[in-house]
């Protein structure tokens, strides 16, 4: 797209050129992720189409009122290629390209940085210059630096916590263990040194964000699009070295600002997992004002060199649609296009395809095979728990884990078990609770099983079958191996955990018999394509190679 040539320095800004510096910038870390001008620039391509849609066949890009926000701007590659389009479709409308510049950039396009460093980069990005009013800036008319790229500090709002042993500087007990009520942060990570950045967003550190924004750019503001990639997760924020997922409180936030199109990045956990997620997926889910999703399973196809477990999605809303959600699944540039109801399920089935196996399935009407699955730590013992013998000794039981990515096999004090007392006599199929394995395909989707017999014991490394017999064990742990049963967990696993509610979709069996997939295949009437699609899907599981890797 070419674009007229203000003088060297709009050159640099707006028009395109190779390479762009955008593309060679290292993300700050996994959770703030700076977003590739490639995937700007689709997001944007859906947004346009989704507005002439929406707006009797108009651009969006020739219309001088839209304004648009970015409330989380790292690089400022939004505001930028934002920017660079209005450019060309206002020429008509304002025909002087300084004049037409300076509307854009001092009427239209507003954004947030996350942190001092990226409020700068972005002010470059967008005005060629860090001072939105120097003599290097693109911008003629802005009467402050930040033009209406705005950052200062923010600080947590800490709330909760209790009297410790710590006494403060007057020699009074001091609170301990309190967090942001805004995003969790723990007080003894974030209290910072003016040095340090606080990593309090200023978007959702606020009770009241319209207000917020009056007060933050002069003036009350209605935004028509609010777009960009927020952060994903708050350091400790889910307790202890625990990560807290952070990505969906901004979500929210900016649905509070009744934008007509909101257009955001965020990881896909959501979409069938993630702590806390159970709310926000509902509320996505049933939203029928969701008009485009886009689902990249692999996050490295988007975000080089990131590995995002679940993969990278963007989803376009429309405050005036009511309808299905067009999803496009791309893996390996391969583009899968459907129309679908998102809510159709309590999670997303990402590919329409296993769609039609899962609900000839549910057709049987059978058990799940979770009412036979533990809750998370069967028996109370923490995945690192160490107080165990390493032979057997009277009154203890084989204890299984998983230490440093290795399986092992220790023994404890009966005693000592206070959780599920009555199934340490059960005997066991054993599954690993995380297993990663890569994002590629054919997958395993998940760790290799193994049989406990009784009486026997596990820590949070596992879940566990309860099984009556040693038959039983060996016949579930044959149906746990075959592609079928690994395919149906697949549907719900979207990280590297594969807790209870996983297996929810895979239905229980007689265990009487060793399982094949072929005698699977068979009873649930799979077609040659059915199945076909299955092993494309899920490899073999050979258990006469289990290592002792997890």
């Amino acid at each position: 797209m070419s674009i007229p040539i203000l003088n060297a320095k709009a050159s640099f800004a707006l028009r395109g050129h190779n390479p762009d510096v955008l593309t060679c910038i290292a993300n700050l870390s996994n959770d703030e992720v700076f977003t590739p001008p490639e995937l700007a620039n689709q997001m944007l391509d859906t947004l346009e189409v989704a507005w002439a849609e929406s707006n009797a066949g108009a651009s969006i890009w020739a219309d001088s009122t839209v304004t648009f926000l970015d409330p989380f701007t790292k690089s400022g590659v939004f505001l930028r290629e934002i920017v660079s389009r209005l450019t060309v479709g206002l020429a008509k409308e304002i025909p002087e390209l300084t004049e037409r510049v300076d509307h854009i950039l001092t009427k239209q396009v507003y954004g947030i940085g996350i942190t001092r460093l990226t409020s700068l980069l972005a002010r470059r990005s967008v005005y060629c210059s860090k001072d939105a009013t120097s003599e290097h800036s693109i911008a003629q008319t802005f009467d402050r630096d930040w033009g209406n790229i705005w950052f200062e500090r923010t600080e947590h709002t800490w709330s909760g916590g209790n009297y410790g042993n710590l006494l403060d500087a007057g020699g009074i007990p001091a609170l301990v263990g309190r967090r942001c009520k805004f995003c969790g942060a723990q007080e003894d990570r974030f209290d910072r040194d003016e040095a340090l950045e606080t990593h309090a967003y200023a978007f959702i550190h606020t009770d009241n964000i319209k207000a917020r924004l009056a007060e933050l750019f002069g003036a009350t503001m209605q935004f028509d699009v609010v777009i960009g990639n927020p952060p994903y997760q708050m350091t400790g924020a889910a307790g202890g070295t625990s990560d807290a997922s952070i990505y969906h409180l901004f979500v929210e936030q900016a649905h509070r600002l009744a934008p007509q199109f909101l257009v955001m990045v965020t990881p896909s956990r959501w979409l069938a997992g993630g702590r806390g997620m159970d709310e926000f997926r509902t509320m996505m889910l049933g939203d029928r004002q969701l008009r485009n999703l886009v689902d990249f399973p692999t996050s490295a196809e988007i975000f080089p060199g990131v590995e995002l477990k679940g993969g990278v999605s963007y989803f376009l809303w429309d405050g005036n649609y009511q309808g299905k959600c067009k999803v496009k699944t791309i893996r390996g540039g391969v583009e899968l296009d459907s129309i679908r109801d998102l809510g159709e399920f309590d999670v997303f089935v990402r590919d329409p395809r296993a769609v039609d196996i899962l609900k000839k399935v549910a057709l049987a009407s059978e058990i799940s095979i979770v009412t036979l699955l533990s809750r998370d730590t069967p028996f109370g013992l923490a995945s690192n728990f160490a107080d165990f013998e390493p032979n057997a000794r009277d009154g203890f039981v084989p204890l299984y884990y998983i230490r440093r990515m290795k399986r092992a096999v220790g023994f404890i004090d009966a005693a000592k078990v206070t959780k599920n007392k009555a199934l340490i006599e059960a005997w066991k199929v054993l599954v690993p609770e995380a297993y990663n394995g890569g994002d590629g395909l054919p997958h395993q989707i998940v760790g290799k099983p193994c049989t406990a017999p009784s009486p026997s014991v596990c820590t949070q490394s596992y879940l566990f079958f309860e099984c009556g017999s040693e038959t039983e064990a060996e016949s579930l742990q044959s149906y746990y191996t075959t592609r079928f049963f690994r395919f149906l967990v697949s549907l719900r696993k979207i990280t590297q955990h594969a807790i209870h509610s996983t297996y929810s979709w895979v239905p229980v069996q007689p265990w009487d018999r060793t399982w094949t997939d072929e005698q699977l295949f068979k009873k649930y009437n799979l077609t040659d394509e059915d199945r076909a699609y299955i092993e494309s899907q899920i490899k073999p599981m050979n258990l006469e190679i289990l290592s002792t890797d997890a």
